[in-house]
């Protein structure tokens, strides 16, 4: 469910992640060169005088980098070198040169220019334009808004989530590798996203999973006194609020305003709770405070929909057209980065021939 008053900060995340159409770039930047014919096909080893020679090496698709173009003092081309290798690295298919890295009107604002291709020969050449903000730690895609950058893009928000994400939890004790779901219990996609994040949870038994509750209040009229409830279940047990959000998720056509209540007392009655308490609980301003401080934590992690998935602060959606084998491929990426042990085995991660069903529906 998108938040129609906030900015889609995954938009560049995921158009550098599944997508190789970009903006042409600018007239003052490198123009992008012409797609490389294929290489010819070598002939049969068998028609081959002896001693046989090796292939030629393969072409670079890429033109080289012209000096002239880099006349910003930041950020380096290693620093985007190395932001790209942590958005792009996964895909071992994908080659991506810099080729522009210059000042504009605004002080401290570069644009970057990048082309990208793939090893594919008949592949086209497109360019990417960015710009990075004075703070070194923000970018601006064209038509994407803010979004981390720099080589470790998504380590503030990695600490951010470490501190505060306290929702409900499943997997390990340990945060090496801390996997926190922005969910609001009203909305259908988040639903539709549970089976695919129990899944999520044996398959890296290694991760510390963490269920945010986020409701947007501006398009659910039910969803925050639905939080209200989650939080005085979780605070009484963990093991029941899972139980509980099944409840709510099971049910959730029949939570409005004028069902809420028997919507959300069955639900507790179903965790095996006494639903009075929680009904007076939900009452109270501590847990209403409580439930504001999740809605801030969404907003302070970046977090403008749900549901997503945040991987030690790198962003992923969970539904739509990403499929589960490239989840399971980010989020086994991202903990390769930052060096932990994800649990995961290698019959794991081996795609799979039918993948799970993921939401397809559109957004309300």
């Amino acid at each position: 469910m998108k938040n129609r008053y906030a900015v889609l900060t995954v938009a560049l995340i995921l158009s550098l992640t599944v997508s190789t159409a970009f903006a042409q770039a600018p007239a003052n930047a490198p123009a992008a060169p012409a797609p490389q014919a294929p290489a010819p096909t070598p002939p049969s080893p068998l028609a081959l005088p002896s001693p046989i020679m090796p292939p030629p090496a393969p072409v670079d698709p890429l033109p080289p980098a012209d000096p002239k173009y880099f006349t910003a003092s930041t950020p380096s081309p290693d620093t985007v070198n190395a932001f790209l290798r942590v958005i792009w690295g996964f895909d071992s298919n994908r080659l991506w040169r810099v080729m522009a890295i210059q000042p504009t009107a605004a002080q401290g604002v570069s644009k970057v220019v990048v082309y990208v291709t793939t090893k594919a020969p008949d592949a086209k050449v497109s360019a990417a334009t960015f710009y990075t903000l004075p703070d070194g730690k923000h970018a601006i895609g064209e038509g994407s808004g803010v979004v981390p950058f720099g080589a470790t893009p998504f380590a503030d928000v990695r600490e951010l989530l470490k501190e505060h994400a306290n929702g409900a939890l499943r997997g390990a004790e340990s945060k090496d590798l801390e996997l926190v779901e922005f969910a609001d219990l009203q909305c259908p996609h988040c639903k539709e996203a549970q089976p695919t994040m129990e899944q999520i949870v044996k398959d890296f038994p290694k991760a510390h999973v963490v269920f945010q509750l986020f409701p947007l209040v501006d398009i659910h009229p039910s969803a925050f006194r639905a939080a209200a409830y989650g939080v005085c279940v979780q605070q009484l047990s963990n093991d029941a609020f899972f139980k509980f959000a099944d409840g709510v998720f099971d049910t959730q056509d029949a939570l409005a305003p004028s069902t809420q209540e028997t919507v959300l007392r069955a639900a507790a009655k179903r965790a095996g709770l006494d639903d009075a308490a929680i009904a007076a609980c939900a009452d109270t301003q501590a847990t209403k405070d409580t439930v504001l401080a999740h809605i801030k934590l969404a907003q302070d992690a970046g977090v403008d929909q749900t549901p997503l998935l945040l991987v030690n602060g790198r962003i992923l959606p969970l539904t739509g057209t990403i499929t589960y084998d490239q989840i399971k491929q980010l989020i086994q990426y991202q903990a390769t980065l930052d060096g932990v042990d994800s649990g995961a085995t290698a019959e794991t991660l081996a795609p799979k021939p039918v993948q799970p069903t993921l939401n397809t529906l559109p957004a309300k």
